[in-house]
């Protein structure tokens, strides 16, 4: 098949109790990797992510359980199709999906390496009352300037997620965020809330993270990568084990480039395909493109996907 298409998966957000289990109920694949990523990590996934719990808001519980169902939705649609991208994209935690679909990380292996990943970031934040919110109806500049003001006046707060135009999350101490609403609405910003998060993605805060991190990537990540993946940190694709290692522990400190990586892609592919629960991405670009965007997050999208696929 000569469609080009370009693989997405979502981060931390997109998370909700029961997802996968369609996945798990119909497919024996499911099952089996449901099974080998409780062993090799401990964690009981039935549990966490069919049933009810308090661990499913937890970072170093989200960012495995959001992988593992967006490494299965994977799965069954390449067993299925025997399609592979043209190139690879995740946000913030889903660039490690994008990995797994680029053949650099076994799928198991991620799911552990997020696990870790969320434990670090958690204890770069212990102590610290961090969070973030999300500013809607402000150009970047405007934002970038609000908040380079406020750390000058000793506030810490970083414009860390570029998700849309109009759409930025930023990060930071939970009181300098809280004491910010006021300024983004004085800045005529449409909305600007509290999100809830335990941890401050992609900022100064989570530098003690970078190291160990690395150390467990140069242990996982292979050089053998089926289509380049594109960086969060510098919205371009690379496609090296190398360069894996410089720009994930980076990634950590360094806002998500999501709305200037689809820029950067869009006229190079045929249509997007998100794997894992939710349409996240999908409402992320519905003003940055007009590609066909299918989503693989049940037995029944899946089908529907496999069958849009053979029409482009």
């Amino acid at each position: 098949m000569s469609v080009k298409c370009a693989f997405l998966f979502p981060g931390q957000g997109s998370q909700a109790t029961g997802m996968g289990e369609d996945f798990f109920n119909n497919s024996n694949v499911a099952k089996e990797m449901v099974a080998k990523a409780g062993k090799q990590t401990g964690i009981d996934f039935e549990a966490l992510l069919f049933k009810e719990n308090d661990k499913l808001g937890q970072t170093e519980y989200t960012q495995p359980a959001i992988l593992l169902v967006s490494a299965i939705a994977h799965k069954l649609f390449t067993d299925a199709t025997g399609i592979k991208p043209v190139l690879a994209l995740g946000h913030s935690l889903g660039e490690f999906s994008a990995l797994v679909a680029a053949g650099a990380l076994d799928a198991i292996d991620a799911v552990e390496l997020v696990n870790l990943r969320g434990r670090l970031m958690t204890e770069a934040c212990a102590g610290q009352d961090v969070g973030m919110l999300v500013s809607l109806g402000l150009d970047d500049a405007t934002v970038e300037a609000i908040t380079a003001c406020q750390r000058e006046a000793g506030k810490k707060v970083w414009a860390v997620n570029y998700n849309a135009d109009g759409q930025i999350v930023i990060a930071g101490i939970k009181k300098d965020l809280e004491e910010l609403i006021d300024v983004l609405k004085e800045a005529k910003a449409k909305r600007a809330m509290l999100l809830n998060m335990s941890v401050a993605s992609h900022c100064p805060l989570l530098q003690s993270a970078s190291a160990p991190l690395e150390t467990k990537l140069k242990e996982m990540l292979e050089d053998s990568f089926i289509a380049p993946v594109i960086s969060n940190v510098t919205a371009k694709p690379y496609s090296t084990k190398e360069e894996a290692l410089a720009l994930l522990p980076e990634q950590l400190v360094k806002p998500v480039l999501y709305k200037q990586s689809i820029a950067n892609i869009d006229a190079g592919v045929d249509c997007y395909i998100e794997f894992g629960h939710s349409n996240v991405l999908k409402g992320l670009n519905k003003n940055a493109t007009s590609k066909p965007h299918f989503n693989v997050s049940d037995m029944a999208s899946l089908k529907a996907t496999i069958e849009a696929i053979k029409e482009l």
